[in-house]
């Protein structure tokens, strides 16, 4: 089947509640292990076909919010989730109470016992209804930004769309077009700061509710940290801001001499080179075409994959109105495919996306066969090793796709990894900082945005954008409103994609065996204890950081990017 196949299926939560129900009944009374493996493996397959449905809707609500077809199924959701939460906890005390859980552990291993224990930390019935109400506001905020629109000499352009303008050549443009993007959430701010207000205060409840003191250790436990806490992301940022954040103002200097800019204003930090930044070779259909050669010669399995994600039609990459932000992948456990969704906007980012979501789902496809649910993948950070590891994978055989930009692509690829750090984490202390001061005002979070970001970012000249000297350039961050403390995700495993970026230099097939490995483990473990398993480092331990950026700032010493 394709993907425009996949039948839309409404959830019907009342059926839904009732097999559920079935099935956990069948996991309290059974009278052998065979019974409870039996009502385990029909969870199992129940979840999948669950999940299923719900990832059609939602893929389909985000290539499309302005489908009334959609907007009511995605209304469904939001409204039965919580349910559905409340089925799966229920489910996860049969099963840690179950008499059979020392056998039941032998057969599908201690970890998914942690999993249980972690989530049933997350969730009660008392917060159905304020798990309701965040799924509305995030859908309010994700129809906001989905169909804001920006006016830019004479035409009408997205909030993605309008990206290649702010990129521009011509440092006029690229004022231009910045100020009218940034001019949007200026003129959405308190729209956008009530709806972060209301999130924030939200959140906070639920943590009360559930028996913490603030949102910060439910938001690690809903994110699955299981062995590792606050205080080692605090030694990692830390870590960040010795070793980054001075290579991070070294960078930005070199930028400036490159684009002969003494003073850069925040609207030239996103050109690259004075002759343009790097720019894909063609659209979507040549990308997609010469991404299937360069897969195929990378690696006959990656490349057979490729393929049939291309002939089963799942992908969708190109902006266009009524469409969500941003790019991501997801998995249809039924069909057993991943799906990729983005927003191609002719960029140096359209590649970079594509890349770093094939590496999502290759993922997922070269662990379909796990069957236990929980397994199929691992919590988010160690997620996005897969995604960025790929980006440094596929950059010995990515020329087809930027013909004579490929060394500004490699270039400004490894220097904008490196720029991102500090960001990253950034958007982690001030996401701490909020659900550690709930009652603050929106005002009070912008200034706290700004302090932070002079931290770790230090030099931005915003010039006489108030908007973004006064804190608000957070505000574009989706992560923010609708992924609490995901975004440092991003760049721990940046650090470990570093690590493959090393070992590839010195032997490509041992590096990229290794990768596949680590892709086939899933989630079967921990994050910690996953990149023990790989025979990765792990980047909270001091040292790391710096020992896996000196061979990336040796690469682009040798590089002489004032003749780019």
């Amino acid at each position: 089947m394709k993907f425009s196949q996949y039948p839309l299926n409404v959830p019907n939560i009342n059926k839904i509640q009732k097999q559920g129900e079935s099935i956990i009944k069948s996991l309290k009374e059974a009278s052998n292990v065979e019974e409870a493996i039996a009502a385990v493996n029909k969870m199992n397959e129940f979840s999948s076909e669950l999940s299923t449905d719900m990832t059609v809707i939602s893929v389909r609500y985000s290539i499309d919010t302005t489908d009334e077809t959609y907007i009511k199924a995605n209304d469904v959701l939001d409204e039965i989730i919580p349910y559905i939460n409340a089925i799966m906890d229920e489910y996860g005390r049969a099963l840690d109470n179950s008499q059979f859980k020392e056998q039941l552990i032998d057969e599908y291993g201690e970890h998914l016992f942690n999993i249980i224990k972690n989530n049933l930390k997350t969730f009660s019935p008392e917060i159905i209804e304020d798990l309701q109400e965040e799924n509305k506001i995030m859908t309010k905020y994700s129809q906001l930004l989905a169909n804001g629109k920006v006016e830019f000499r004479g035409n009408t352009y997205t909030l993605t769309q309008i990206g290649r303008f702010m990129r521009d050549l011509d440092r006029q443009t690229r004022k231009e077009a910045n100020e009218v993007y940034w001019g949007w959430y200026d003129e959405h701010e308190e729209e956008l700061g009530q709806i972060y207000d209301d999130l924030v205060k939200l959140r906070h409840k639920m943590a009360n509710k559930l028996g913490f003191e603030t949102y910060v250790p439910l938001g690690y436990f809903k994110m699955g940290r299981l062995d590792y806490g606050p205080e080692d992301v605090a030694i990692y940022r830390n870590e960040i801001k010795a070793h980054v954040t001075p290579l991070y103002k070294k960078l930005r200097k070199r930028q400036a001499k490159r684009i002969k800019i003494n003073n850069p204003a925040y609207y030239d930090y996103s050109l690259n080179f004075l002759s343009g930044n790097a720019k894909p070779a063609g659209d979507s259909n040549y990308l997609v075409n010469a991404a299937l050669n360069m897969y195929n010669e990378m690696d006959k399995e990656i490349g057979e994959f490729f393929n049939m994600m291309v002939e089963k039609g799942l992908l969708d990459l190109d902006a266009k109105p009524g469409k969500e932000g941003g790019g991501y992948m997801t998995y249809f456990p039924r069909y057993k495919t991943p799906f990729i969704f983005a927003n191609f906007n002719g960029t140096q980012a359209d590649v970079e996306t594509l890349t770093h979501e094939v590496g999502h789902a290759y993922q997922a496809y070269v662990a379909r066969g796990i069957e236990v649910p929980e397994y199929l993948s691992p919590t988010l950070e160690a997620c996005e090793i897969h995604s960025m590891s790929m980006e440094y994978f596929t950059k010995p055989y990515i020329d087809e796709l930027f013909k004579e930009d490929t060394d500004k692509f490699k270039f400004s690829h490894i220097e904008g990894t490196l720029l991102f750090l500090p960001y990253g984490v950034a958007v982690d202390e001030f996401q701490e900082w909020v659900y550690l001061n709930p009652d603050v005002t929106p005002k009070q979070r912008n200034a706290q945005w700004r302090k932070i970001e002079k931290k770790y970012m230090p030099g931005i000249n915003y010039g006489d954008n108030e908007f973004l000297e006064n804190g608000g350039r957070w505000m574009r961050q989706s992560h923010i409103f609708t992924s609490p403390f995901y975004y440092i995700d991003y760049t721990i495993a940046q650090v470990v994609a570093f690590q493959f970026a090393k070992e590839m230099e010195e032997d490509y097939g041992r590096a990229w065996n290794k990768y596949v490995n680590l892709c086939k483990l899933g989630g079967r473990y921990p994050f910690v204890k996953l990149l023990e398993e790989a025979r990765l480092d792990n980047p909270f331990k001091k040292g790391n950081i710096k020992k896996y950026i000196k061979p990336l700032i040796a690469e682009l010493k040798s590089y002489d990017d004032l003749l780019m």
